[in-house]
């Protein structure tokens, strides 16, 4: 069974990094496509960045430029790198693994596991 694990969250200043982990475990293809998506109080789950299988990454209106996707195959890890930190990126941020086909990624339906979430809160 595929399971995933968030880490790195926490508080941070505005203008400040955070890197947030996703560990993998359950996975027979290291090499899967996977996404980051994040949920504040009150608002619908955002798909904020997706990495194609093939290294490729694609990244919400709202982050790029400031957050980067990056793998580690041999820890089977998924990283969310988090520059110039605004109070607006606070958030429950989530790790999606295992996409669907036949529909674009950055719909929740789309994704067929989930991880439990990891805290950011960011102050101004």
């Amino acid at each position: 069974q595929v399971q995933l694990a968030e880490s790195g969250g926490g508080s941070g200043q505005a203008g400040g990094s955070l890197t947030l982990s996703c560990a993998a475990s359950g996975y027979t293809d290291r090499r899967k496509s996977m996404a980051w998506f994040r949920q504040a109080p009150g608002k619908g789950r955002e798909a904020i960045g997706y990495l194609h299988s093939s290294g490729t990454a694609i990244y919400s209106d709202a982050v790029r430029g400031r957050f980067t996707i990056s793998r580690d195959n041999a820890e089977n890890t998924v990283y969310l790198q988090m520059n110039n930190l605004k109070p607006k990126d606070s958030a429950m941020y989530y790790c999606a693994a295992d996409r669907k086909t036949g529909g674009v990624w950055y719909l929740q339906k789309m994704w067929n596991y989930w991880g439990r979430g990891t805290q950011v809160t960011v102050s101004s």
